[in-house]
């Protein structure tokens, strides 16, 4: 079965950092198009970053939305099957219910998406707060 868990979340004072990690089960996590996104109360969800599969001699390179790229880093954890995203410099507006995402599609080649209906797994989020 195919789920994915996020952690991490927590309260955080504004300036710091927190690392959230998205754990993959029933699928080989590094292989797939891994979408990082956030909701924050009455308001739509938005793409934090993404991160393509890894190919035979390729290894994935992530994405990110234009606002989180000088602050934020998605990288693979192979040893346990899992994503990271690393978020420094927090400030209040990055309080939200952070959530990863996989189209579970293999060898989908180079890229991947910031648009979250292009993905069909969902974990249940982890809530980050960066109090002012």
């Amino acid at each position: 079965q195919v789920q994915l868990v996020e952690s991490g979340g927590g309260l955080v004072q504004t300036g710091g950092s927190l690392i959230l990690s998205c754990a993959g089960s029933g699928f080989h996590l590094p292989y797939y198009r891994i979408g990082w996104f956030r909701q924050a109360p009455g308001k739509e969800r938005e793409a934090v970053g993404c991160i393509d599969g890894d190919g035979r001699s390729y290894r994935g390179v992530p994405q990110y939305s234009h606002s989180m790229e000088t602050r934020f880093t998605i990288s693979k954890d192979y040893t346990d099957n899992t994503l990271r995203l690393q978020m420094n410099f927090l400030k209040p507006e990055d309080t939200a219910v952070y959530f990863c995402a996989t189209d579970l599609v293999l060898n989908a080649g180079p890229g991947c998406y910031v648009t979250s209906r292009k993905y069909d797994y969902w974990g249940q989020g982890t809530q980050v707060t960066v109090s002012s």
